[in-house]
């Protein structure tokens, strides 16, 4: 979290060296808006309709595309490497400007969607918060309450009402059976791009399935994914995950100002956390950052 912040200072100190002015991200919530109505607004405030993301194939393709979308609504996205997702899926900062929402590399593409989606709820209410993207029925306090909008609200935007209760899925499946299957899970997975877990969590906050169904699965969910992990361990590039963790606003302002010479090559280096060394590859990989 200091990490974060300190990079949001520091965009802050580039925009100003560069002598731009940072985006404004005015747009608030408020916790009695009806979740449907807040996921809606969401939506709208980050330019992102249904038809877009219908056509966003690839889970890396969509995380870029939603990235992007949320950054030039003026929020920073980064991303955090060295935290396990049983102990944070993410984490916001609601100062303006240049608000922050931070999702876990470690867990899954389509998983970080809906995590970047809840924290920009959380950001939207002005609240900051540290945030495991599960949901607890017993949750009474107003902190679990928050997180329990947040995640409605992340899951409404992700999967608009109209579209998603006019799927072959959800048209077709048995009526008042909380059960769904692997199968269905996965079809509504790929048609709006969020994850199995976060289409159940949608299914939950339309009444269409139960809190004991939801919990059982996603320590199912979690069990395979940790399974996964395990068997896909890997070396990524240095620059790749240099620009990967510190997203594309933050990474084009710190070349932009060592190209116009307003910062140094030693700064290039602590702001990116990367050696000098890798500069040229940043340069060759700006483009696809948010993606990976």
């Amino acid at each position: 979290m200091r990490n974060a912040e300190d990079r949001r200072e520091w965009a802050l100190e580039l925009y100003e060296t560069l002598g731009q002015r940072p985006p404004k991200f005015e747009e608030l919530l408020r916790s009695n808006t009806s979740v449907e109505e807040a996921g809606e607004k969401v939506r709208k405030t980050i330019g992102v309709r249904f038809e877009m993301q219908s056509r966003w194939h690839s889970e890396y393709e969509a995380l870029r595309n939603w990235r992007t979308a949320i950054e030039a609504a003026g929020i920073l996205t980064f991303q955090v490497a060295d935290v396990e997702t049983n102990e944070a899926r993410g984490f916001s900062i609601s100062e303006r400007p240049l608000p922050v929402a931070v999702a876990n590399v470690k867990d899954a593409p389509r998983g970080r969607i809906f995590t970047l989606l809840h924290e920009v709820a959380h950001v939207m209410l002005n609240e900051s918060g540290l945030c495991d993207i599960a949901e607890d029925h017993r949750g009474n306090s107003p902190t679990a309450q928050v997180e329990i909008f947040c995640n409605r609200v992340a899951g409404a935007a992700l999967f608009p009402r109209t579209e998603f209760l006019a799927t072959d899925v959800v048209r077709q499946h048995t009526k008042k059976d909380p059960r769904w299957t692997d199968f269905e899970l996965r079809e509504l997975s790929r048609e709006f791009g969020g994850s199995r877990e976060a289409a159940l969590v949608r299914l939950l906050g339309l009444e269409l399935t139960t809190w004991d169904y939801y919990l059982e699965k996603r320590a199912e969910f979690y069990r395979k994914y940790q399974q996964a992990q395990e068997k896909t361990k890997g070396f990524a590039a240095p620059h790749t995950v240099a620009i990967s963790n510190a997203g594309p606003t933050f990474t084009r302002l710190v070349l932009e100002g060592l190209n116009l010479n307003k910062i140094t090559i030693s700064d290039f280096s602590d702001y990116l956390q990367i050696r000098v060394k890798h500069l040229s590859e940043v340069k060759q990989d700006v483009s696809l950052v948010g993606g990976r």
